[in-house]
Parts: structure tokens; C-alpha cells; sequence
């Protein structure tokens, strides 16, 4: 039987909330086109660990402001900020200090179960529905610790999943062995999400949604969006290859999303926490087999297609200013001293943009002021994770099919 006809959407923004979401439009009867300023997989989604993960710790905690002196201070350290950045950021992480108060985290932890308890499967059914079952692996992934020090500072943590049933292991430096046998043997602790899944090359899977999404009869478009406006016949984007109409609008500009959001009555503090990548050479043998993050140095490195990816690093410093390398190749070392087989001899660098919210909560749901214009974005570090989930919320919504989650704690004013 032909799905009913739902009218014409637009998603903007092709990362992997977008594409999933155009392709679960199409899939149910919209007739999408799908707009990004360069193309899919172009942005924030082509550099990440490649982990699909079953979370809900949110990145402001209680007493997390005590290690951020000793964080800014350290040259290979997680975090850094431009100084010339800090005013402006200054009242996103005012508010963020104000999410780490107990009753916030437990709240917003909720909230991220929500959706993430939901991505495994989701992602099982798109990359069926797409036929790239292929490209999915189900290998976990796992955190390791040095110290004693560094595995009970994750105390709360734990405390915090096992409330909220986000499920892991804690392992052994023998169990660690047994995952990893090429790690070097000095990691005394592990914590291993079973449940979690890996994609050993996200763009690939990104650019595969979205042929999938063109064999149904989506159109993509190149065009940079610079203003959306409610019309009498729909809603209209506006942008450098002109004006594209259509019933319903989608926004998944990740970073960019603030000042389009802003013109349909939501006024979110949107930034970035931008991350580096470096990408390292194919090992034929003594890697890993999954992404493995080191738990007192927060860095991940990932088993990829094309090479083993060095991930780090939290830098404020917005959307404008240029890439710093310093901080992740001063990692190198420590990488090395991790799996003793890296070679560290650099093939790539790379910037991406995370859209981030004080809460680490993302804008799902209609606009405050026109209900045919739906936002999706600022998905933090579980973009990858979320993007099926929140194209199967964002197609509820637009079908007018009562959401299997909740959206109330994801609305778009929930900052006043």
C-alpha cells in the first residue's frame, strides 16, 4: 500500500540529525528537500568517535568546577578557552555551573536516558531500512584508568547510570586484557558499555543515508540558509541559492542554529564546544577493537576505516576563530604510551563544532511561535548517537503521532 501523502518539508542541515531525519520524512511520505551549505557528513558528523552510546551523564556534574583550574592549566589537558572568547561565553557557563547543582543533574540525566536508551534500536532499524546493516558494529565501548585516583573519581558517575539504568561493566586489568590485548598493560580499571554499538567510518554511513534518502525521491540542495519566514502558502528559506518553499521546516544546524532558531521565537544559549581530531595510520595489526577512551587523560582512540582517530579535547572559542593543533598533538605521547603500536605519524587534522547546551539537553520539538517549523539540534556529544532517534521524534511530530518520549524537556524555552 503507498504512504499517504504528507505535503513537503524542508530539513536544513545535513549532518546526521538531518539526514536521518530527511530520510525518515521521505520514508513517511513527505516529499523533503534537504539543504546543507556544503553537503552531508560535511561538518560536526564526519569527525567523531564513532560510538553509539547508551549515556546519560551530562557534562556539568556536581563539583566539577573544582578540576577546571588543573584542566586549563595542563598543556595536553581536556579543556581550554581562548581568552578572547571568555566574555562571550562567560553567561553559558554561568548557567552551565548552575546545571551542575544535584536536582539539575538528575534531571537532565533522565532526560538524556531518555533518548539514549532508544538509539541502539533505532539506529538497528534505519541502517536496516537503509541496507547498511553492514556498516554497524557491536563491540562496546570502553573506558580505562591508570589509577586507583582516576577510577574513584568516576564514583558518581557510576552512581548516576546505575539510577538511571544506563548499563556498564566494571572490569579488571585482566578483563581489560582480554578486550584489548595491545593496550599496554598499566590500566587498572575499566568501565565497559556493552550495550553501546561503533561505526567504524561515519561518514560513509552518513553519505549512505543519504543516498538512500535520494533513491526514494529526496532532493538535496547545496545552499547556505540565511533566514526561514512564515508565508501565507508555508514556511520559506531563504538562502544563497535562492528561496525554497514548503509546508513544514526542520532545523538541524547544530552549531549554526541559534540565529535561525532566534527568528521563530526561541532564544537558546547555543555554543560550541569545539573538538580535534588528528587521524592516524591504518594498524594491520596490535590495534584496537573498538573506541577506547583513557579515563585521566580524556582522550578516545578509535579503530576507524581509514586509520586509528585521535579525539579530544573542549575548546570555547565559538565559530569564527581558527583551529589550534597544539593541545591534541601534544596527546600524541601519551596515545603512544597507551597502545605502544601507534604509529603517530599525523595523516589529518581536523575542527568540528558541537552544539551545545548548558544542560547538555538537545532542542527537540515544535518552535514556540509556529508549529510547523520543528527544531532539532545542539545534541552535544551524542550527536551520532541521537540522530535516528531524533528523526523518529521530529516524523512523529510532523505525522501528529503522540511521541513514544516525552518532549516537554527538550522544548526550545525551557531557558526562559
Amino acid at each position: 500500500m503507498a504512504k499517504k501523502k504528507q505535503g513537503t518539508a524542508i530539513v536544513v542541515g545535513a549532518g546526521i540529525v538531518g539526514v536521518s531525519t530527511a530520510y525518515a520524512l521521505q520514508t513517511a511520505g513527505f516529499q523533503v528537500t534537504l539543504v546543507d551549505r556544503v553537503g552531508p557528513c560535511a561538518g560536526t558528523s564526519y569527525g567523531n568517535a564513532g560510538a553509539i552510546v547508551d549515556g546519560c551523564t551530562p557534562n556539568a556534574m556536581p563539583g566539577f568546577w573544582k578540576s577546571v583550574p588543573s584542566m586549563l592549566l595542563d598543556p595536553a589537558g581536556p579543556l581550554s578557552i581562548r581568552w578572547s572568547y571568555l566574555p562571550k561565553i562567560l553567561p553559558w557557563m554561568i548557567r552551565f555551573m548552575q546545571e551542575s547543582r544535584p536536582e539539575r543533574v538528575e534531571h537532565n540525566a533522565g532526560a538524556l536516558k531518555n533518548l539514549t536508551g532508544a538509539a541502539v534500536a533505532d539506529w538497528g532499524r534505519l541502517m536496516k531500512s537503509a541496507g547498511l546493516q553492514h556498516m554497524i558494529e557491536d563491540v562496546g565501548w570502553l573506558k580505562v584508568y591508570e589509577t586507583d585516583e582516576g577510577f574513584q573519581a568516576t564514583e558518581s558517575v557510576r552512581e548516576l547510570m546505575t539510577r538511571h539504568d544506563s548499563k556498564y561493566q566494571v572490569l579488571t586489568a585482566d578483563d581489560i586484557r582480554d578486550l584489548e590485548p595491545h593496550l599496554n598493560p598499566i590500566f587498572k580499571h575499566g568501565i565497559f558499555h556493552n550495550k553501546s554499538r561503533f561505526l567504524p567510518n561515519p561518514e560513509k554511513v552518513v553519505h549512505g543515508i543519504a543516498d538512500a534518502f535520494k533513491h526514494l525521491g529526496g532532493e538535496i540542495v547545496i545552499a547556505d540558509i540565511s533566514s526561514i519566514r512564515e508565508e501565507e502558502d508555508g514556511i520559506a528559506a531563504i538562502g544563497s541559492s535562492g528561496t525554497i518553499k514548503a509546508d513544514k521546516l526542520v532545523l538541524c544546524t547544530g552549531a549554526w542554529s541559534k540565529n535561525l532558531a532566534g527568528q521563530f521565537g526561541a532564544n537558546v544559549p547555543l555554543d560550541t564546544e569545539r573538538g580535534y581530531h588528528l587521524m592516524l595510520p591504518v594498524m594491520a595489526e596490535k590495534g584496537l577493537s573498538r573506541p577506547v577512551l583513557h579515563g585521566e587523560k580524556s582522550f578516545v582512540l578509535t579503530p576507524m576505516e581509514r586509520g586509528v582517530r585521535l579525539t579530544s579535547q573542549v575548546e570555547f572559542a565559538g565559530l569564527e576563530m581558527g583551529p589550534d593543533f597544539t593541545r591534541i598533538r601534544k596527546m600524541l605521547p601519551l596515545a603512544k604510551k597507551m597502545l605502544p603500536a601507534l604509529n603517530t605519524e599525523e595523516q589529518d587534522a581536523w575542527l568540528g563544532y558541537r552544539p551545545s547546551l548548558p544542560d547538555s539537553i538537545p532542542v527537540i520539538g515544535p518552535s514556540p511561535n509556529n508549529p510547523n517549523v520543528i527544531f532539532a539540534f545542539g545534541h552535544q556529544h551524542f550527536g551520532m548517537t541521537l540522530g535516528p532517534t531524533t528523526a523518529r521524534l521530529v516524523r512523529d511530530i510532523m505525522i501528529g503521532k503522540e511521541p513514544t518520549i516525552p518532549l516537554w524537556p527538550y522544548r526550545a524555552n525551557r531557558f526562559g
